[in-house]
């Protein structure tokens, strides 16, 4: 066959792009006769000749490969002998005889070659072959292997052989206990329990783990019996491996005796170095709860890091939640150190609300700087009207900004109105924007005759930033009932105070038509600010009317002012503004561009398409990357 010689003459070349192609081709043919040219370049030092040799190899398969491939096993080659081994482990199903002798081979690495693709070729024909290595074989190498293959197959079939080899070295027990838990036969649970008896202790470790994963109910008894007679660190292995198997909501089932034994353990357990073993503890404390188990929970929590420990953290909060409201959790928020204190004050606030605010209170003026504001937050949200004297205190007493806003979010909330403002209002010309800010927020939840006096009042001062606080205080009262004032401050010497007004007319849609025209009479405004204000109104309300102000506004001379009506624009879909909008992506400004292009976006349609295109090889890559993400939303939309 012409094709054939031609193939293997490729093979035969020492040029390494000739040799590939050929093995590609012989893949592809799955050509038999070039195995043994193929198998000739598995010891090339060009990695693409190997792979190209190990991808037609496998294409090809069959036995014929598998014998051509086994000599390389005994080769000095590392690489090469690494390589015949994947693909034996791949291909060594199609003969199984000829790797059955291997087993039977003088040299040991060859058998332990062999059991190794044995465990590979998921036959359950392989495992009385293994279980013979198993068994039989003098070198302690291939009976491990052996060991290993077995539970890799995992058939129930070998689990006798593998019980057996629990009277081995300890070096074959690791792997026939490894084997056993993936094998999972019942018949297993006897030989390793006996063979826990008499094992070492790193075996029996070992031994206790595999229990634990196999999860056999009547292997608990037989656990727990071993308690006592046990090393902490065997111990605590029983211990985790018996939470796994009754899985907390079942413990109860032992009977109170075994779970306060189980019970007395926890501690132990919780102190050992692995995280796997301080999980369970922590899960059993949860499920088993008694006496000083909060408090062995905060003092483990004590020692952990809040930045590294979160998820054991969570754990423990966790179980603190379940055991519940506990005199310890008193304790930790009143004498611990600041995380202990912030979990039990977390768990409180979880378990007994009620309790918590009293508590938090009576401690808080003995706590730190930064659990005063975590206490302050909480409080303030879950504490109710009868301690407002305390949140006086709080403005009376401290300094911390942060403090501050959380007494005035609760006044504002729950205070009583007669008594709370005059509290409050001085805190409006407080140094800190975010106390202000608060204080403004508090006076306008407090909503009375009062209070909106006083923002009018406001009006007069000779400050702007008073008169601005009193327009944007009375913007959340009704509108109408200050219409006087409100529209006296759209003439205001101060652009803030001007801006806040047009805000105040715009805060619930539908404006009517007494406030829009209060509120177009600054389209020309002098500052971009107000006029800015103005156009974010107008794009929050929609209308017809609205969308020919935000069409003017396109023409504004400022550029932010032009971005900012071709955003809203954008956002409400107007499709009369695609033709400004595409007259716009010829602007100077080249944010107004970028902008421009977005909203055609958003709007969509052939037109809009075809004015993004000539973008995408614009000389500024983010005018390209704004045109490109625009027009794929109009291409998405057109498939939808």
């Amino acid at each position: 066959m012409p094709e054939q010689a031609s193939i293997l003459d490729l093979l035969a070349q020492d040029d390494p792009e000739r040799i590939r192609e050929g093995a590609q081709l012989a893949g592809e043919r799955r050509l038999a006769a070039a195995i043994p040219g193929l198998v000739r370049h598995i010891t090339s030092s060009n990695i693409g000749v190997q792979e190209a040799v190990d991808r037609a190899l496998r294409k090809i398969g069959g036995p014929e490969v598998v014998h051509a491939v086994i000599p390389l096993l005994r080769s000095d080659d590392a690489p090469a002998r690494n390589l015949s081994m994947d693909l034996l482990r791949h291909l060594g199903s199609a003969a199984m005889p000829t790797l059955y002798a291997l087993l039977r081979d003088e040299d040991p690495d060859v058998r332990i070659f062999a059991a190794d693709i044995l465990g590979s070729t998921g036959s359950a024909v392989a495992v009385p072959h293994l279980c013979q290595a198993l068994l039989n074989d003098p070198e302690v190498n291939v009976r491990y292997q052996a060991a290993v293959s077995l539970g890799q197959l995992s058939f129930p079939e070998s689990a006798a052989c593998l019980n057996s080899a629990m009277e081995d070295e300890e070096w074959v027990q690791f792997s026939a206990i490894e084997a056993l838990t993936k094998v999972r036969d019942s018949a297993s649970i006897g030989a390793l329990i006996k063979a826990l008896g008499k094992s070492s202790e790193l075996v029996a470790s070992t031994i206790v783990d595999a229990l634990g994963e196999m999860g056999d109910i009547k292997v608990v008894p037989l656990l727990l019996k071993r308690l006592d007679s046990s090393p902490t660190p065997l111990g605590n292995k029983i211990v985790r491996a018996v939470l796994n198997i009754m899985g907390e909501r079942s413990l109860s089932l032992l009977g109170s005796k075994e779970c306060d034994r189980l019970r007395g353990y926890l501690p132990s357990a919780l102190e050992d170095e692995a995280p796997e073993i301080q999980n369970a503890a922590i899960r059993g404390f949860a499920a088993l709860g008694g006496p000083g188990a909060a408090t062995r929970l905060l003092q483990y929590v004590s020692g952990l890091d809040m930045e590294k420990d979160v998820a054991k953290i969570t754990a423990a909060i966790e179980a603190l939640t379940a055991i519940g409201h506990s005199p310890e959790l008193d304790t930790a928020i009143r004498q611990g150190d600041e995380l202990s204190t912030r979990i039990a004050m977390e768990v409180l606030l979880r378990v007994d609300e009620e309790a918590a605010a009293p508590l938090l209170i009576s401690v808080f003026w003995d706590k730190p700087r930064d659990i005063q504001r975590t206490m302050i937050l909480e409080l303030a949200s879950r504490a109710g009207p009868q301690y407002q004297d305390f949140f006086f205190d709080i403005l009376d007493r401290h300094q911390d900004g942060n403090v501050l806003r959380g007494a005035l979010l609760f006044l504002g909330r729950k205070g009583e109105p007669s008594v709370t403002l005059q509290k409050i209002l001085p805190f409006l010309g407080h140094p800190y924007d975010d106390v202000k800010e608060a204080a403004l927020e508090a006076c306008i939840a407090l909503h009375t005759p009062e209070v909106e006096q006083y923002f009018k009042d406001l009006l007069k001062n000779d400050d702007p930033m008073q008169r601005m606080i009193g327009t944007y205080g009375l913007g959340y009262f009704d509108v109408d009932e200050s219409l006087e004032e409100l529209s006296a401050m759209l003439g205001d010497d101060s652009p803030d105070v001007r801006k806040v007004a047009v805000e105040a007319f715009g805060r619930a849609c539908p404006i009517r038509d007494v406030h829009l025209e209060l509120v177009e009479s600054k389209l020309h405004d002098e500052n971009r600010e107000v006029r800015m204000a103005v156009y974010d109104t107008l794009g929050l309300c929609s209308n017809e009317r609205f969308v020919k102000s935000l069409l003017l506004g396109l023409s504004d001379p400022d550029p932010w002012v032009r971005v900012r009506c071709a955003e809203r624009l954008g956002e409400n879909k107007i499709l009369d503004a695609l033709e400004p909008l595409v007259h716009m992506l010829q602007d100077e400004n080249t944010l107004v561009v970028i902008k421009s292009a977005t909203a055609l976006g958003m709007i969509g349609g052939e037109s809009a398409f075809r004015a993004l295109l000539p973008l995408l090889d614009h000389p500024d890559r983010d005018v390209r990357e704004a045109a490109e993400e625009a027009a794929n939303a109009i291409h998405r939309q057109a498939g939808e």
